[in-house]
């Protein structure tokens, strides 16, 4: 039994503890309280001394271990450029743990992420969700499939224009995802209707994967940034009743009110980065505040390498700076990222039941002098200031 005490506890689900506890047992929180904890001993006790003890940080959209940093062509496995519709891969096969953000990621108070596929295909795999302390890929998958990565704009078309090959233009891009989409469509119901009949029926490993996003049970994960690309990832995704997160959102801001018509929820960023293409030439920390303030669930990302994980909470408190706020800041990197990705049953709020992934800071993580004092996973203490290395 683990005792965290002595704290401002924010637990991002109603409650703000100004000296606060939060108790785990077996890998999860028993209970979350204020003033001194009265009960069963514990077998070890955490100080916050006055700090933030919050729900460790959650990054929505990244590609950690799949494009490693310093590795170069032999680190890099995010893009399958030989053809531009590849549903049936997973990041699940691509992950490499000993990818040295992973570290980083924990000292920073990180304890869940999306990862998955970049953005060079029009279909370009599954997402997962992991935790970032571990060895196996397998132990420390949250979800898998977690959602299904698509693209829209520059990156496709770059990418197989060079080739000499579809898509070179974004009418070939959704023309491309539409007739896909059709056909995985028509094999689900092949599929249901041999079912219905008792008959036999083989399965089709590149249709399979389609199955979970056309029951709505994971959704596509739509890489656009121009105005125009939202919209038309809007408009598939409804054409086909499907559920969706706009990643990246870059212009969101010109269709806000589009955006909250259509019920999609936007994981914004990477804002910390350059304007280094056309599409992203009005990236601004202002678009989370003006989608929120249009009724859009908003997360932040860092979309890991293009911005570094580490600084996932400065992103958070600069978008906070620009009209989001301290408090909707820190849900953006927690219980909106939590739902978003599908886990706010396990991670993302301090709440009794839920995983014991809680970040121990030694004041508003958004804020950039302050400093991750412990980071836990599953209830153990991964990361310590005083640490030089994982325990």
């Amino acid at each position: 039994m683990l005792l965290i005490k002595n704290g401002r506890v924010l637990t991002m689900a109603g409650r703000e503890l100004e000296n606060g506890y939060v108790l785990i047992r077996e890998k999860k929180i028993a209970a979350v309280g204020e003033g001194n904890y009265e009960g069963e001993e514990p077998d070890q006790t955490i100080d916050a001394e006055g700090g933030w003890i919050i729900p460790g940080l959650i990054e929505a959209h990244c590609h950690i271990g799949i494009s490693e940093e310093k590795k170069g062509f032999e680190g890099e496995d995010s893009n399958e450029k030989n053809h531009p519709i590849t549903p049936y891969l997973s990041a699940l096969h691509a992950v490499n743990l000993m990818d040295s953000a992973f570290h980083n990621a924990v000292a920073a108070g990180i304890t869940s992420m999306m990862v998955g596929p970049g953005s060079s295909n029009v279909v370009g795999g599954q997402f997962i969700i992991i935790k970032p302390y571990g060895r196996n890929i397998e132990r420390v998958t949250v979800l898998a499939p977690a959602a299904m990565k698509v693209a829209f704009g520059e990156n496709p078309k770059n990418c197989f224009f060079e080739k000499g090959m579809m898509p070179s233009s974004r009418m070939a891009i959704a023309a491309m995802l539409r007739e896909e989409l059709y056909e995985a469509r028509h094999y689900l119901e092949r599929k249901e209707e041999a079912e219905r009949r008792g008959e036999r029926f083989i399965p089709e490993f590149r249709r399979e994967c389609w199955i979970p996003v056309l029951k709505k049970q994971i959704p596509l994960k739509a890489h656009v940034h121009r105005a125009d690309d939202i919209i038309t990832a809007i408009m598939i995704a409804k054409e086909f009743g499907l559920n969706m997160t706009l990643d990246h959102c870059t212009e969101g801001h010109f269709v806000a009110e589009e955006i909250a018509k259509a019920g999609f929820p936007a994981i914004i960023g990477p804002s910390l980065s350059s304007r280094n293409k056309i599409e992203v030439q009005f990236i601004d920390f202002k678009t989370a505040a003006i989608l929120h303030e249009a009724g859009v669930k908003v997360a932040i990302t860092t979309d890991h390498p293009v911005s570094r994980i580490q600084y996932l909470a400065n992103c958070a408190g600069f978008a906070a700076r620009e009209g989001l706020g301290i408090y909707e800041g820190l849900k953006a990197i927690t219980t909106n990222a939590a739902e978003i990705c599908g886990v706010s049953h396990r991670v993302g709020s301090l709440e009794a039941g839920k995983d014991a992934d809680i970040a121990v800071f030694s004041g508003n993580p958004m804020e950039i002098l302050t400093k991750t004092l412990y980071t836990i996973i599953d209830g153990k203490v991964v990361y310590h200031y005083k640490m030089k290395d994982f325990v």
